[in-house]
């Protein structure tokens, strides 16, 4: 089966205009922040506001996608993401900040069920994967490019990049409205049937469950790093937006480079638990270093590695699941992404309390939480029938 490139390229258009638009706002956080008076503590609650109602409401909008069709929910997730963004750009009152970011999780927790589902309806199992991996490529490149586009709209007014992003997830509504078309559905029968009662058991599974700890270990850190990143430079050495954007934005090509590069030789030498567990002590080291380091350079150096730590692992833990998962990929996909949830709203919220009361604790509380996850990756061993058996690098 061949995939229909024009209705692919429009939806993954879409995928990337929305995490352009949440990556254009990062630069310009600590001025934000200055300017309404706002503490650590509540930017951390407005992080985890976001995953909340993504948690929350996905479930939903999956089932919603499948009633009443992938068009509908990705037209009406772009709408209600331009009007969250327009919100928070107008937002003078945390109240409104808040109900901002409940509107953006929900957008997210539309736009995304429904775009994977409509690539699942536009490819065969042969041609999925390539479309999957243009969708990632898609998520990487809007969040690496936002923040530097974002940096220079900040020089023209703090809440700029907010109203350009909402303008871009408006446009990108009416183009859905005009130029989708709804694709036609295809049933693909599962084996792996989900059992609730089971799936307790299936998670604390000695073979899952360390890997699943590991997933929320290094999300959790990854939440502290990132959350707090443009707080922490702008309190600590005054950067300006477009020095975090230069940062931000470097840091994360240098990380997705190195992983097409590094991730496959690095995997097929140490395989994956070896991998992670270098990824992990690369990490812990690095965010440590940013609590210590002063100069410029310096601080662009140790930027840029501690997101090839990142980058590595979440391929290498990905890739043992798969080989691990059998028949269980559903199950091992939903929990992935439920630890990575559970992460991304535990970690701003601890790491915001942290950092009002000084703006190295976050740091530090993370290179605890990922040295935890080195000492847990001693006593991990891969299943005997498993052994030997690596997978190609997945993105």
């Amino acid at each position: 089966m061949k995939i229909d490139k024009v209705m692919l390229g429009l939806v993954l258009m879409n995928l990337f205009i929305a995490f352009l638009g949440i990556g254009l706002v990062i630069p310009v956080l600590p001025t934000l922040m200055n300017e309404l008076g706002i503490t650590g503590t509540t930017i951390g609650y407005l992080t985890a506001t976001f995953a909340i109602a993504q948690l929350i409401v996905s479930p939903f909008a999956g089932k919603a996608a499948d009633k009443y069709g992938r068009k509908m929910m990705i037209v009406i997730g772009l709408f209600i993401f331009g009007s969250s963004e327009f919100l928070f750009g107008i937002g003078k009152e945390i109240e409104m900040l808040f109900i901002s970011r409940i509107l953006g999780g929900i957008s997210a927790a539309f736009i995304m069920p429904a775009v994977t589902a409509f690539i699942a309806d536009i490819t065969d199992l042969d041609t999925r994967p390539k479309a999957l991996g243009y969708m990632s490529a898609a998520i990487s490149t809007g969040f690496i490019i936002g923040p530097g586009i974002g940096g220079f709209l900040a020089e023209f007014g703090t809440r700029m990049p907010f109203f350009f992003a909402g303008a871009l997830g408006t446009i990108a509504a009416i183009l859905s409205i005009i130029l989708l078309s709804e694709p036609n559905r295809k049933e693909e029968h599962n084996e792996q049937v989900s059992d609730s009662k089971n799936g307790f058991k299936r998670m604390i599974a000695p073979r899952y469950f360390l890997a699943f700890l590991l997933i929320f270990i290094a999300s959790f850190g990854l939440a502290a790093f990132e959350s707090f990143f443009s707080l922490f430079v702008d309190h600590k050495f005054q950067f300006k937006p477009s020095d975090i954007a230069i940062v931000i934005t470097g840091g994360a090509i240098f990380g997705a480079i190195s992983q097409v590069i590094l991730f496959d030789r690095l995997t097929r030498v140490w395989g994956e638990i070896k991998l992670i567990r270098y990824c992990l002590l690369l990490s812990a080291l690095l965010v440590f270093l940013m609590t210590v380091v002063h100069s410029y350079f310096s601080i662009l150096l140790v930027t840029f590695i501690v997101f090839v730590g990142f980058d590595l692992f979440r391929p290498a833990v990905t890739s043992y699941l798969s080989t691990i998962a059998g028949n269980e990929q559903g199950f091992v996909g939903g929990m992935n992404s439920m630890f990575t949830s559970l992460a991304n709203i535990s970690g701003p919220i601890l790491g915001g309390i942290l950092f009002d009361i000084n703006v190295d604790y976050p740091y530090y509380f993370a290179t605890v939480i990922l040295a935890l996850g080195i000492v847990i990756t001693m006593f991990w061993k891969k299943p005997a029938w498993t052994r030997g058996t690596v997978l190609p690098a997945q993105k």
